[in-house]
């Protein structure tokens, strides 16, 4: 596992000749390894460029979004293929963008649960997903189903005018024992999407959700939550509010979701509010920047050595230094809050939007999986004197995540190609020569 954050390139997992509470034997030892779980609606975004006429001969609505059933789903694809339209097919799903920008950063395994065709030609929408998926992400527990998974088509007209048709197809028939318990045993995190419990009646992903947030719990896994869409929460905030106290670790949102989940319009309050219900929030505030929130015990708080910031909650990233704990594994819980610019300003063009909110959890998915990963390999690290949540600082994770999202805002892809820069421009010469 590659090390996480903006630190050289040459350091890897264990880090283990500079740590003087390192017990000989452990270094013996073989390497254990661990990985991250993600549950998904698995569908592929299909963008073709059309006419205004197949637009009206399928019942949509210009410039708007619907969903249409699965028959007609097909045959618009078939037509879009046949008359050569599509000009894009790539894998989406927050859950999979998010697992994928994973592993690419990490170098390392996560494991994709979900649906997928049983039966996949060369070209067509399945093959696309498997193709712009990450070799690291374990596809090997997939359900099989007969029929289409999830599609989102795309139709852009001559006057650049889009169109949305989504088809759910099979993406929400994940079955609860096609959730396997024994991958939870190495698991550094469980990573859901709200949109997962809330389905059409009958359908059973929300069933397998909460079979592997059972799992999950038995395991002591971390379960992590992103919110999805404003729109998903606004419907029954209370819901969400009683759903993440009594299941999730750490949640992950936009201002307007959090503004949704909790009344408050300032992502900061929103965060410092959700931490009634969570262990650790990640909130990303556009051109504001990325704020995260969280406990550490008070005998393990560090002070910043960056300026102390002015807001609500005054001088709030005061501990920023710290690392995040669950609070319950606190014997003084003090609350703690850091929040980080836009890196570098933010690009000077942003070129997508979709995607970033995955990338900066990815980053601190990554974060918390080095930490599991150093803790099983190099136990006696005085790093593990207590029970901390991520490997970093908030700080530092802060950091992390912000790069992260800011290299999906400068490419049309909502998915990482490649890793960050191995020595990045923006930090000063001395650094590297440390």
């Amino acid at each position: 596992m590659k090390f996480p954050g903006q630190r050289k390139s040459k350091h890897y997992f264990p880090v283990d000749d500079r740590d003087l509470l390192i017990l000989q034997s452990s270094q013996k030892k073989s390497t254990s390894h661990t990985h991250v779980i993600g549950i998904d609606q698995v569908l592929v975004d299909i963008e073709a460029t059309v006419d205004e006429d197949l637009i009206q001969r399928y019942g949509l609505s210009m410039g708007h979004s619907l969903v249409i059933d699965d028959k007609s789903a097909e045959q618009l694809y078939s037509e879009l293929v046949d008359r050569q339209l599509i000009t894009n097919e790539y894998a989406g799903g927050t859950i999979g963008n998010t697992l994928h920008n994973y592993s690419v950063l990490a170098d390392d395994r996560s494991t994709l649960l979900g649906v997928m065709c049983k039966n996949i030609g060369i070209g067509s929408y399945g093959y696309r997903y498997l193709c712009n998926t990450s070799s690291r992400v374990d596809l090997n527990y997939l359900q099989g189903v007969d029929g289409a998974i999830g599609r989102c088509f795309t139709l852009i007209t001559s006057s650049g005018e889009r169109t949305f048709a989504i088809s759910e197809g099979q993406m929400n028939q994940l079955q609860p024992e096609s959730i396997p318990e024994s991958i939870f045993k190495s698991a550094s995190a469980l990573v859901l999407t709200a949109y997962l419990i809330r389905c059409q009646s009958g359908d059973p992903m929300p069933e397998a959700t909460m079979k592997a947030i059972e799992y999950a719990k038995k395991y002591n896994v971390p379960v992590v939550l992103t919110l999805g869409t404003k729109h998903v929460i606004e419907q029954d905030p209370i819901f969400w509010q009683e759903f993440l106290k009594q299941h999730i670790t750490v949640v992950a949102m936009n201002e307007d979701e959090g503004h949704a989940l909790t009344g408050e319009t300032e992502p900061l309050m929103a965060a410092n509010k959700a931490l009634e219900w969570v262990d650790l929030v990640l909130c990303t505030a556009g051109p504001v920047g990325l704020f995260m929130a969280g406990y550490t015990e008070e005998n393990a708080k560090r002070e910043t050595s960056l300026p102390l910031l002015p807001g609500s909650i005054p001088e709030f990233n005061r501990y920023e230094f710290s690392r995040p704990m669950v609070k319950s594994c606190c014997s003084r819980p003090v609350k703690v809050y850091s929040h980080i610019a836009p890196y570098m300003g933010g690009p000077e063009v942003i070129k997508n939007t979709n995607g970033a909110g995955d990338a900066a959890l990815s980053a601190l998915l990554h974060d918390m999986a080095a930490n599991r990963y150093h803790k099983i390999n190099v136990p006696n690290s005085s790093k593990h004197q207590y029970d901390f949540i991520t490997y970093s600082s908030f700080s530092q994770v802060c950091k992390y995540s912000n790069r992260a999202s800011y290299e999906v805002l400068n490419q049309h892809s909502p998915r990482l190609s490649k890793g960050l820069p191995e020595r990045e421009d923006s930090l000063e010469e001395a650094y590297w020569e440390r």
